[in-house]
């Protein structure tokens, strides 16, 4: 069995797009570790420097410090990745 990558959910509370990222993961059994960035503009800054946007969703997936980012609620991408990053996990 192929481990799972690590995902990070980038959202925060009441957002509809987060939702359906959460949903998403929830409902294909992904664990996920979740950043709130309700009121920590710390946190968006740290997005923007990464990856030069503020807004979110932003789900990462991988691991060994090694990442790709999903934004948006993209879900046929999220789980293209998910997917792609399983099969190089194997």
């Amino acid at each position: 069995m192929s481990a799972q990558p690590k995902i990070v959910l980038w959202s925060k509370q009441e957002c509809p797009y987060c939702d359906q990222v959460r949903n998403y993961l929830k409902a294909n059994q992904y664990e996920y570790e979740s950043i709130d960035v309700e009121g920590h503009d710390i946190l968006r800054d740290v997005l923007e420097a990464k990856y030069n946007i503020r807004r979110i969703p932003v789900t990462e997936i991988g691991g060994d410090g090694q990442y790709q980012a999903v934004f948006g609620a993209d879900l046929t991408r999220l789980a293209e990745v998910l997917e792609a990053s399983k099969s190089s996990s194997s």
